[in-house]
């Protein structure tokens, strides 16, 4: 039936509860820090854990995979704007917020597990790719598109921008995903992106 002109349908429900959502947001962290998989982790636990009503997160999540993606958005934080002033400027500045968040406890162990769903939950796979993955890939690019534009990038290497993607963020990436102890040090951000420019700035 439709309203009658002026009329606003009052919302169904009761409101979230921010501190609730929250909370159930900062236990799934703290459990994933604490070893706990994403194969391993319920509604139920999750529930227990917070010291809420399974009702409670229901309500908000229907799923564990709708749960876990508003986990991801949580600590999501987007790659600085690139100031424009040189592709090594740009490109380290990105490396290193990278390599930031790849120190962060939480970061490490979501990544690690994402890497489980590709085959496990390949609907939760696309999301996270779609979400997160492929805008940064993407911010990523468009710096390399500088780059190449102004000829700080030899034109041949045009041909196959997601490899020069691939060259840049794969480093800190392997090491925070698949080597977990190695260490991500403080200069290596630039030294990432100096071994990366030495192999394609124009010669000569």
């Amino acid at each position: 039936m439709t309203e009658p002109p002026g009329q606003t349908v009052a919302p169904r429900g009761r409101p979230r509860n921010v501190a609730v959502d929250r909370a159930v947001v900062d236990t799934v962290l703290r459990l994933l820090i604490e070893g706990v998989s994403f194969g391993d982790l319920s509604m139920v636990a999750v529930a227990r854990e917070t010291g809420v009503s399974r009702a409670t997160v229901y309500r908000r999540w229907p799923t564990m995979d709708a749960l876990l993606l508003d986990v991801l958005e949580a600590i999501e934080d987007p790659l600085p704007e690139p100031a424009g002033r040189s592709l090594r400027e740009d490109l380290v500045n990105a490396v290193e917020a990278t390599r930031k968040r790849s120190l962060a406890k939480h970061e490490s162990a979501l990544m690690r597990n994402m890497l489980t769903q590709i085959h496990t939950s390949p609907q939760l796979w696309q999301a996270y790719r779609d979400t997160f993955i492929v805008p940064r890939r993407q911010a990523f690019a468009r710096i390399l598109e500088r780059g190449l534009a102004d000829g700080e990038i030899r034109p041949e290497y045009g041909d196959d921008l997601e490899l020069l993607v691939d060259m840049v963020v794969s480093p800190v990436l392997s090491r925070a995903t698949l080597r977990p102890n190695s260490l991500l040090e403080e200069n290596l951000a630039e030294r990432v992106v100096d071994a990366f420019l030495q192999g394609v700035r124009p010669k000569g």
